[in-house]
């Protein structure tokens, strides 16, 4: 099925309709989380950080797909809200790795309970068997394009 039932064209597509609303939620969540000093991008770091204990530069560039200087901006703007740490990296002193501080993991809660908020606002409007399905769902297709899921 390459339609959504009952319409056509562009709008009728999975893709232009997941588009559009990921690009109004996505907005919807800085607007909530630009209160703390983060963006999006802020928040992608802190969540790959809060995965494991230490990460170099270099290997959180790679792992989120960005460029390695824009992990440093990142970084910068997180270390002067206090959210990270750069240290050395006990294996190889030649690298630092970054690592979450107490303020960085209450600022990673911070924005978990800012996106359930904003989930149970997008849901209000539907059951739990449903949204249960839709969270089964995405979470689906977010591992079939190897997005994180949990």
């Amino acid at each position: 099925m390459n339609e959504v039932k009952g319409s056509a064209g562009l709008p009728g597509t999975l893709t232009f309709r997941l588009g559009t609303l990921g690009s109004a939620v996505g907005d919807r969540f800085a607007e909530r989380i630009e209160r703390h000093g983060l963006k999006p991008k802020h928040v992608g770091l802190l969540t790959a950080l809060g995965q494991g204990a230490f990460a170099s530069q270099q290997d959180l560039a790679g792992r989120l797909g960005v460029a390695p200087s824009l992990v440093v901006s990142l970084a910068d703007h997180l270390e002067s809200l206090d959210a990270v740490r750069r240290v050395r990296d006990p294996r190889d002193r030649r690298r630092q790795v970054l690592t979450l501080t107490d303020r960085g993991h209450e600022l990673l809660a911070t924005c978990t309970t800012e996106a359930r908020a904003l989930d149970a606002e997008l849901t209000a409007h539907l059951g739990e068997p449903e949204r249960q399905a839709l969270f089964t769902t995405l979470g689906g297709l977010a591992a079939r394009a190897g997005l994180p899921t949990d």
